[in-house]
């Protein structure tokens, strides 16, 4: 158990990206976390993996062969606010179920989704997201007096920060004027401003969206604010567009579909955040004809 809990080199070098070099200490510590917790909930861990923000384990429940989720972040608020999230959503299917939790230590336990193949590696319709965009918007409460999620505001700085950290890391900055950023994030923090106030997943892209049963798309791993949900609809429309009149079809077609949501505010969110999506293909080399046109759709 301890090998699979210990944090590769490479993974530790993303997890500094993203928190700074205090999460190696952390990533020391990890292995006894991950003994102590699936003691704690009866669990043996088979698989490790995870993203830019935490370590996960896929599990099996003794007794039972249940498959479960252990995630763990360094960032406990960040447990928290996933948390508050997928209890708020619990009434709809379209989204993981929260089994357990230890917040302080930054552990949640997810039920598996069933079959779970990333909807990145499908083909999918916009009908089908428009389904999933629904379910969302329709268990969103307001914010109540005692929520630990944020304004969207504070999920824009983030990623735009993020962004400029990554061109950093990439010795990247020449790829993107500064100006480019700058006018993106006024231009997504007055739509932040500007729009209704509902819950919003924060990163709802096809590699955070499962297959669930019966062909029900299911969404994972929320960083979750109160604001315009019309954000969660922008990597949707955009996914694999080239062309400016197939993102506005695109937009209009989901629009249809989906009540309240706003095709003008949408084309204008596209716009805002584009460039987060087209910075990492930059820094990765990538020159395609998808990611020209997301720089040229951020330079306005």
């Amino acid at each position: 158990m301890r090998e699979l809990a210990c944090v590769a080199p490479e993974v530790r070098d993303r997890l500094v990206v993203r928190f700074g070099a205090d999460v190696l200490g952390w990533c020391d510590e990890l292995p006894a976390l991950v003994h102590e917790l699936v003691s704690r909930w009866n669990l043996d861990p088979v698989a490790a993996g995870g993203g830019g923000t935490s370590r996960v384990f896929r599990c099996v429940r003794r007794g039972t062969g249940a498959t479960v989720w252990l995630k763990l972040t360094p960032e406990p608020l960040i447990a928290r606010e996933e948390a508050e999230a997928l209890r708020t959503w619990a009434g709809t299917p379209s989204v993981v179920t929260l089994l357990a939790e230890d917040l302080a230590a930054g552990a949640l336990l997810l039920e598996s989704v069933e079959p779970g193949v990333p909807v990145r590696q499908l083909v999918w319709n916009v009908s089908e997201v428009a389904a999933l965009l629904r379910d969302l918007r329709g268990s969103s409460a307001a914010p109540g007096e005692h929520s630990v999620l944020r304004p969207l505001s504070h999920r824009i700085d983030f990623l735009f920060d993020l962004t400029g950290r990554r061109l950093a890391a990439a010795r990247a900055n020449g790829l993107v004027a500064p100006s480019v950023l700058g006018q993106a994030r006024a231009a997504a923090l007055e739509l932040a401003a500007s729009g209704p106030v509902g819950l919003v997943h924060g990163d709802l892209h096809p590699a955070n969206v499962l297959s669930g049963p019966g062909a029900r798309l299911v969404a994972i791993d929320p960083r979750p604010a109160w604001g315009d949900p019309d954000f969660d609809a922008v990597d949707w429309v955009l996914e694999g567009v080239t062309d400016p009149a197939v993102l506005e079809q695109r937009i209009e077609e989901l629009a249809a579909l989906v009540p309240d949501l706003s095709a003008h505010r949408l084309l204008d969110w596209c716009r805002a955040l584009t460039a987060l999506t087209a910075v990492p293909r930059m820094c990765a080399g990538r020159d395609d004809a998808e990611t020209r046109f997301l720089m040229a759709l951020a330079d306005g």
